[in-house]
């Protein structure tokens, strides 16, 4: 599905399935596509953060992107993770996804060495003029080491190198300057970066996030709960600040699967992506539990937790 307009809506960041061995499980995640179609989200973001797409080797990543492609046939569009070190080696992984049908790019900044300011937008330019696909910014600090200013994210939304920005910073604050400074509430359009989306990847104030003009959220937990998500998003749309923040407030509490057991002192990685695939599988999805070595497996007590959780959010379980 060509992005011909600004992307809005839940655009969750796809769990990758994997099997006993470490392999993609490719009939679990053409369910979890359809699970997450049929929640009603309006796109999906393959080979992201949550998908583990760092502990995945570049066949492996080709896999998963082939796979959401073909299951997903044009419904939403679907965003592809080109996430690396390096620009020749984003590059990469960029034509690679455009072979493979993806609609859009999502590139950090370069990492592990130290970059600039200037080299982090001759990145993202060169990235956008080698792939002719719309270019989205993944900004999250934690992981690159280096926070895309709003200065760089406004020069390079004017300029057309980026269709828009998934926030991972934390920044809510420096989130919300960026969104009056592109334009405001529903004024991008016809703002000083026409047609740029605005997507916030903290899941637990969606509901502020929207009301300060944000487009959209890439909820890891969508993958659970995607249609909670959409209700969320329906409601604030239509104005219903009351209704969202219920929703908001359910899903606040789902969320804190991630905090059982003791996996959860582990800086969350384990804790967290262990967490939304457990209960993918306790709900029927995926196979299989399993996150990718060296991560620590969720331990049988915080798959009961997990499984506690699901019922408290009204989530039927099958397993």
């Amino acid at each position: 599905m060509s992005l011909t307009a600004p992307l809005r809506g839940i655009v969750p960041p796809v769990c990758t399935p994997l099997d006993s061995r470490g392999e993609i499980d490719t009939a679990s995640l053409g369910r979890l596509v359809e699970h997450l179609i049929d929640g009603g989200v309006h796109g999906l973001f393959a080979l992201g953060s949550t998908s583990e797409v760092a502990y995945l080797t570049d066949e492996q990543r080709a896999t998963v992107l082939e796979t959401v492609v073909n299951v997903a046939d044009g419904r939403v569009p679907v965003l592809a993770g080109v996430i690396d070190t390096t620009t020749a080696r984003v590059t990469a992984h960029a034509k690679s996804a455009e072979s493979l049908g993806a609609d859009a790019l999502v590139a950090t900044a370069p990492f592990y060495t130290r970059t600039h300011g200037k080299e982090i937008a001759g990145h993202f330019r060169r990235l956008r003029a080698t792939v002719d696909l719309p270019l989205f910014a993944y900004d999250i600090p934690v992981a690159v080491h280096s926070k895309l200013s709003g200065a760089l994210v406004r020069e390079l939304a004017e300029d057309g190198t980026l269709a828009g920005l998934k926030d991972s910073s934390g920044d809510e604050g420096g989130l919300r300057r960026l969104i009056v400074e592109l334009g405001g509430r529903g004024g991008r359009e016809e703002g000083p970066a026409p047609r740029f989306s605005v997507l916030t990847g903290s899941e637990l104030t969606v509901d502020a996030a929207l009301l300060a003009g944000a487009d959209g959220v890439v909820p890891g937990i969508g993958n659970v709960d995607p249609a909670g998500y959409v209700r969320l998003y329906e409601a604030a749309r239509a104005g219903d600040w009351a209704l969202a923040a219920k929703e908001q407030e359910r899903l606040v509490e789902l969320f804190a699967m991630v905090d059982v057991g003791p996996e959860a002192d582990m800086g969350r990685s384990s804790s967290a992506l262990g967490s939304f695939k457990a209960a993918l599988r306790l709900l029927g999805v995926i196979e299989c539990g399993d996150t990718a070595f060296p991560q620590i497996q969720l331990s049988a007590e915080s798959v009961v937790l997990v499984a506690r959780r699901l019922r408290a959010a009204g989530l039927p379980q099958v397993r």
